[in-house]
């Protein structure tokens, strides 16, 4: 599962989402409903189908990145597409909610 999820940092946050769709987790190690949606992220990962990537940032360890974007409460889960935000969700979700939210993410179009 280490291959399907990216742990991602100050170092790798920018290349990580700058290309395609990326899919950022916000967790920590003392939030109990983040260790249960990690658990929903990786039965995601097992069966994505490449449309998209999905990463795992700790935000004790990357405050300055959390700060930035602003993320307030754990979990959160950024999509980003090339690098900008398009969706965010808050909150323990199921699996079928989150691929809903990236399906319709992926499928409407990007206005300019």
């Amino acid at each position: 599962m280490k291959d399907k999820i990216t742990e991602i940092n100050f170092t790798n946050f920018e290349t990580t989402i700058a290309r395609n769709v990326v899919l950022v987790d916000f967790w920590a190690d003392w939030c109990h409903p983040c260790k249960m949606q990690h658990k929903v992220l990786e039965e995601l990962a097992e069966d994505n189908t490449s449309e998209f990537k999905i990463a795992t940032l700790n935000v004790d360890d990357n405050k300055v990145i959390s700060s930035k974007l602003g993320v307030r409460n754990i979990p959160t889960l950024i999509l980003f597409k090339d690098g900008i935000e398009i969706r965010r969700i808050i909150g323990l979700q199921s699996k079928e909610i989150i691929l809903s939210q990236i399906q319709s993410s992926l499928s409407a179009k990007t206005s300019v």
